[in-house]
């Protein structure tokens, strides 16, 4: 007992032992963390003042400060940004689902901006743009040098007015495009059926989404009755958005179950969004379509139907945007989009600069004839892109598998998946022209042979 005494109190004294030498060495830290941050500020205000008293031309003060906030967060990765109030004010615009300008979702890219995915039925998507193009040039001027928001403002106009947007494509020579501004009406989910299948496109997640799925799901359970044989979710060329809607969509076909997780900084701030009672599908069988241009909220919910064994994924490896930006208002001066967080799937998967993996790789074709297979850049090739976590650093092994197209001379608006450029299409256009939608609707139509044989039995 004796021992065992002397034991404990020495493991105490070394505790406080620890604790006194510890205490002194942090509060030390901190403030040469402190006086180190005083001291970049003061450089910071040094270089301000010496621009705006000697610059060749008397500078505009909030330009420079916005440039400064601007350069800030850009460089910590590609999806943190500054809104001035006039760039916040139109965000929050689309997000409603109407807007003007072109129809595209883009990011920037060494310099140059790349096309995420164009908006269906847009003007860019009907002059032809694709995902992964990269935007050299804007009416023929270099947009490098322009920061994303001044290359956007750039892209924006009159409604009616031309914009020649100059673009550069693997496996092409950099040719022009010219694109007519219009008033860009999303509709973010368009449906049909396609047999005794329902077909549903959702082109991004704005405030309409959760909504607009009932209504399709609804109108095609109602067309089709008590044949039913399950539904096709189409994701392709989704560029993301709210993540509410992500998990609202998600929801729509779990019964219970984590959905996503979001983990910041802070432990306590970790966010876990399960899923209610209830499965529009009823249980039926679902095949969701990916691809390289399906990205953040599409992969939400890919991943979460993938890892609830709700879905089978069919397509292409995803874009791999796993994080989440929160926009922050400033007083009287706009807002600023800061990454704050990755989200993970109900696995426990980070799939920031992976990308969820198909279940079934089907790469876009004319059955036999490859017409979508020039590569495509994702998230891990972006610069100043957050890598996946530290203990995984598998973010080199994120090559894109699709090969160089050998047909450089094709229109680049042949190859639009017919499902996608038509949400009426006839199954024997749609088969003729959507191989992946093809592949995905005879995998629901076999899964319905296969229980209704089990359920004879």
């Amino acid at each position: 007992m004796k021992n065992r005494m002397i034991s404990t109190v020495g493991a105490m004294t070394l505790a406080l032992g620890v604790f006194a030498w510890s205490a002194p060495a942090v509060a030390v830290d901190a403030k040469k963390n402190d006086e180190e941050t005083y001291r970049l500020l003061s450089l910071f205000g040094d270089v301000f003042e010496r621009v705006r008293a000697e610059y060749v031309e008397p500078p505009s003060e909030e330009e420079m400060i916005e440039a400064a906030i601007t350069g800030m967060l850009s460089s910590l990765d590609p999806h943190s940004s500054y809104l001035n109030a006039k760039n916040y004010k139109e965000m929050q615009v689309n997000t409603r689902g109407e807007f003007g300008g072109l129809g595209i979702q883009v990011t920037m890219e060494a310099g140059f901006v790349k096309v995420i995915s164009p908006i269906d039925d847009t003007p860019a998507f009907r002059a032809g743009v694709e995902a992964g193009d990269i935007i050299t040039h804007l009416d023929g001027e270099s947009v490098q040098g322009l920061t994303l928001a001044q290359a956007v403002d750039k892209m924006r106009g009159k409604v009616g007015s031309d914009i020649r947007v100059t673009l550069a494509r693997e496996g092409r020579e950099p040719f022009d495009v010219t694109i007519t501004r219009s008033i860009i009406k999303i509709t973010s989910v368009r449906s049909h059926v396609e047999g005794k299948v329902g077909y549903v496109r959702i082109t991004s997640f704005n405030e309409q989404t959760d909504k607009g799925l009932e209504r399709a799901i609804k109108k095609m359970r109602d067309e089709i009755g008590k044949d039913f044989q399950g539904i096709v979710l189409d994701l392709r060329n989704n560029p993301g958005g709210l993540l509410d809607q992500a998990i609202a969509v998600s929801d729509a076909f779990l019964d219970r179950g984590e959905i996503v997780s979001t983990r910041s900084r802070k432990p306590e701030d970790t966010q876990r969004f399960n899923a209610r009672e209830g499965d529009l599908a009823s249980g039926l069988p679902v095949v969701v379509l990916i691809n390289g241009g399906s990205a953040s909220a599409s992969e939400i919910v890919a991943g979460a139907l993938q890892d609830h064994h709700r879905a089978i994924i069919l397509g292409t490896r995803s874009f791999g945007k796993g994080s989440v930006q929160t926009i922050m208002p400033l007083a009287g001066n706009g807002a600023m989009r800061l990454t704050t967080a990755r989200y993970y799937t109900p696995s426990g998967r980070s799939i920031q600069a992976k990308g969820v993996e198909p279940d079934i790789e089907v790469k876009q074709a004319k059955f036999e004839e490859i017409t979508s297979s020039r590569p495509r850049r994702s998230e891990a090739d972006l610069r100043g892109a957050l890598d996946t976590e530290k203990k995984d650093p598998a973010k080199a092994e994120q090559a894109d598998p699709e090969k160089a197209s050998k047909d450089k001379s094709k229109d680049p608006t042949k190859d639009k998946p017919k499902a996608i450029k038509d949400a009426g299409d006839d199954k024997s256009e749609t088969d003729a022209q959507d191989y992946q939608l093809s592949r995905a609707l005879d995998l629901i139509r076999g899964l319905a042979i296969l229980s209704q044989n089990a359920a004879a039995k």
